[in-house]
């Protein structure tokens, strides 16, 4: 993996109460080294597979905020995506800030609540293995809001839309021909306090062997393995509630 093409999500980072149990938890479930992080990066942790940096974690900073994962797209500045941003109504979390000579990023919300990053690369593009077993593969974006978000994010990274069925409604956002995430609506099945959310998708060898380990690991499962027509899949929280899904892909077509 040599970069990323502006548009396309690159990274995702864990941000947790307990550090040390995630490092744990996704060390086993995936097989992720997590190296740990010196004090110029606040303790930062990358987590690698067969030597390759593929996901981050970091402790919460803000006692009570809930543990979450955050995707970033890759952009070519990180504070003209703020600008943009701010324009189509998101809300500005962390202003764009450099990370040594690794790259500049930025924290945002959606008008829906949402919360998602930029990364601008410098010296790191973003992950270097995906769409491998404990590697991302996909990021979803879970809304009420479906005509806005379809606007807001065209406006910040030109994403084009194009709507299919995936068990209900479901729009998959492009940029030329590559896809690049998805989105789904939040009915009214929801409880009303849960804002819209992004969550990433983790690729397996096997959704089943997967959840089972997770629930063997502490981790709790939402929604069972379920097929869908891209494969099968599952929605799971680790110990400390970080919500994920973990996702079987199926074979491409020859």
């Amino acid at each position: 993996m040599t970069g990323y093409e502006p548009g396309t999500p690159c990274w995702v980072d864990l941000t947790t109460p307990d550090v040390e149990g995630a490092a744990r938890f996704y060390g086993e479930l995936f097989g992720w080294e997590v190296i740990e992080g010196g004090e110029d990066v606040g303790g930062y942790r990358m987590c690698h597979l067969r030597g390759k940096p593929v996901a981050g974690m970091m402790a919460q900073q803000q006692p009570g905020m809930p543990p979450s994962w955050t995707g970033y797209v890759s952009v070519t500045d990180a504070d003209v995506a703020t600008k943009a941003v701010t324009a189509a109504g998101g809300q500005v979390l962390v202003e764009p800030m450099d990370v040594m000579s690794a790259g500049r990023m930025a924290v945002f919300a959606d008008p829906g609540g949402a919360v998602f990053g930029v990364w601008q690369p410098g010296e790191f593009a973003g992950a270097e293995l995906v769409n491998e077993h404990g590697t991302l593969g996909w990021n979803e974006l879970a809304t009420r809001h479906l005509d806005a978000a379809k606007s807001f994010y065209q406006a910040i990274f030109g994403w084009q839309s194009a709507d299919q069925q995936m068990g209900g409604e479901y729009t998959v956002w492009s940029v030329g021909e590559r896809q690049v995430a998805g989105m789904m609506a939040m009915d009214e099945s929801w409880p009303a306090e849960v804002p819209s959310y992004w969550i990433p998708y983790f690729v397996v060898d096997d959704a089943d062997e997967t959840v089972a380990a997770a629930s063997r690991l502490g981790g709790k499962v939402t929604v069972a393995p379920v097929d869908i027509p891209v494969g099968r899949f599952a929605v799971l929280s680790d110990p400390a509630g970080a919500a994920f899904c973990v996702i079987k892909t199926n074979p491409m077509p020859a």
